[in-house]
C-alpha cells in the first residue's frame, strides 16, 4: 500500500470540450490489473464535453451546479447537485453545465486493457446544446 501523490489541476483539451473545463485526477490506475479511474471536472458556465462514449460505461455524480447530459436520439436531461448519471458501455453521450452554472461533477469509468478510456467525435453545436 502506498499513498498517491496528488495531481494538479489541468484544462481539459479543446478538441475533445467547449468552454473551460478543468480536471481534477482522483484515481488512476497503478498497474496492470487496476482498471477504475475518477476524476472531479469542473465546467464553465455552458461548457460541455464533444460526443463520446466510453468502451465501459461511465457514472457522473452532479457535485454542484446544474448539469445537461444527453445520449444520442434523446432528449436534453437537466441533473441537479446531488443525482447520479450513468451512461451504458458504447452510448453515445455528451455532459456539460447549464448556461448559467458553474457545474462539478465526479466522473468514474474502467477502461478495458489495452483502449482508450473514451471514443471522442464531433463537437456539441450551439443548436444541439440549446435544446434543454
Amino acid at each position: 500500500m502506498h499513498i498517491l501523490p496528488i495531481a494538479p489541476t489541468v484544462k481539459n483539451p479543446a478538441k475533445w470540450f467547449t468552454g473551460d473545463v478543468w480536471l481534477d485526477q482522483v484515481i488512476s490506475p497503478q498497474d496492470d490489473g487496476q482498471r477504475l479511474s475518477a476524476g472531479l471536472v469542473r465546467f464553465s458556465p455552458g461548457a460541455r464535453t464533444a460526443w463520446h462514449t466510453h468502451p465501459l460505461g461511465q457514472t457522473l455524480r452532479i457535485m454542484e451546479g446544474t448539469a445537461l447530459v444527453q445520449a444520442r436520439g434523446g432528449d436534453v436531461i437537466e441533473v441537479h447537485a446531488g443525482q447520479t448519471v450513468y451512461t451504458p458501455p458504447g452510448e453515445e453521450h455528451w455532459h456539460g453545465a447549464a448556461p448559467d452554472s458553474f457545474m462539478t461533477h465526479l466522473a468514474l469509468w474502467e477502461t478495458p486493457d489495452g483502449e482508450d478510456s473514451a471514443h471522442w467525435g464531433a463537437h456539441v453545436t450551439d443548436a444541439e446544446y440549446g435544446n434543454p
